[in-house]
């Protein structure tokens, strides 16, 4: 069963990314979420990459290591793995842990998706999928099921087996919020969400959660909030902000601008500039400076408004703000446990 981490975390609500971005070097998650524990943060999240950052590597070495923090695997996609290896993989961790792990999944980018020959998955699928881990943990055998990766006769995990696995999920439009709230223990909201929308979609989940028959304070909502404070230096800074946004507009534009209800036709000048229309790559792992730059005048202040920035102070305030709108927790996104030292520091100023 899962042990209460409460007791030795001073920041139950707050986590952090392992190897954010691109990872250079896996053994980074190691020193990271040492780190992150000691300054008392409550879960580490990781989201898969195939490099460098395979979840069960990673999330085993990360439950290896530490005693009191939670490890979600925030995210992976349903159909990269066959539902009893996932199933597999939960349970490892989860047993690494004592009780630590949190599964967490998304619907997954499209391109990347196509890339590797596969369907993004619906909210139908994502609901079926959670219900099958569901039932694996129970112990169940469950038969000639059709999912995501094909048909398979029969899946089982351990019959011995009664154990509650929490869920996750990466959540954006009313559907998959809605679903969070009915099936998932954590549903964690997208980067650069207006003050507006965080509030919508946190009573979207809570909403869902009561109409299903649940308690909505069990249902945790994480905003996932760009950190980057003005100690961390300027190009890093350019990176981690326009570079981050400009990245998100350039895969899946259209749901963020819709989710946000910006206006459209801004996005359409954002794609149609030069400067933007000639990246195939990632932007915010490619671009120059100057680039960068540039690009950081083609987006509305407005729409990068959306992340704490200035001094630690003025970070861990906006931190703050995000429990103020409703939200039960808060992932501090893009920023490794080094540059968020500072912001913990002036965040627990805020307590006293």
């Amino acid at each position: 069963m899962p042990q209460d981490t409460s007791v030795t975390q001073e920041f139950p609500e707050l986590g952090f990314y392992m190897l954010a971005g691109d990872a250079l070097d896996s053994a980074d998650a190691v020193r990271e979420i040492r780190a992150a524990e000691a300054m008392g943060m409550g879960r580490a999240f990781l989201g898969e990459r195939p490099n460098r950052k395979e979840a069960g590597a990673i999330c085993g070495a990360a439950a290896a290591v530490t005693d009191s923090i939670g490890i979600t695997l925030g995210l992976t996609n349903i159909n990269t793995r066959h539902p009893t290896l996932t199933a597999g993989l939960a349970l490892t961790v989860q047993s690494l842990s004592e009780g630590r792990f949190t599964m967490g999944f998304g619907r997954g980018v499209a391109v990347a998706q196509e890339i590797m020959g596969l369907k993004p998955a619906t909210t139908a699928q994502l609901e079926e999928f959670a219900l099958v881990m569901r039932r694996l943990f129970r112990g169940e055998i469950i038969g000639d099921f059709d999912g995501p990766t094909g048909r398979v006769p029969i899946l089982l995990l351990d019959p011995t087996l009664d154990e509650h696995l929490p869920l996750a999920l990466g959540a954006m439009g009313p559907n998959t919020l809605a679903l969070g709230g009915r099936c998932f223990d954590d549903v964690i909201l997208h980067p650069f969400y207006s003050d507006e929308t965080v509030v919508r979609s946190v009573g979207a989940v809570k909403t869902a959660a009561e109409q299903a028959g649940r308690d909505p304070a069990e249902v945790n909502v994480w905003s996932c909030f760009v950190v980057v404070s003005d100690e961390v230096p300027a190009e890093l800074r350019l990176r981690k902000t326009v570079g981050r946004l400009a990245t998100y507009l350039q895969y899946y534009g259209d749901v963020l601008v819709r989710v946000n209800r910006w206006d459209p036709q801004v996005l359409a000048r954002f794609r149609a500039d030069e400067v933007v229309a000639k990246f195939l790559a990632p932007i915010d792992g490619t671009a120059t400076v100057a680039e960068l730059e540039h690009i950081g005048t083609v987006l509305p202040d407005e729409w990068l408004a959306p992340m704490a920035a200035g001094t630690p102070a003025q970070c861990a305030a906006a931190v703050r703000h995000q429990i103020d709108l409703g939200c039960d927790a808060v992932l501090m996104h893009g920023a490794t446990p080094a540059e968020l030292a500072s912001v913990i520091d002036a965040y627990r100023q805020l307590a006293v």
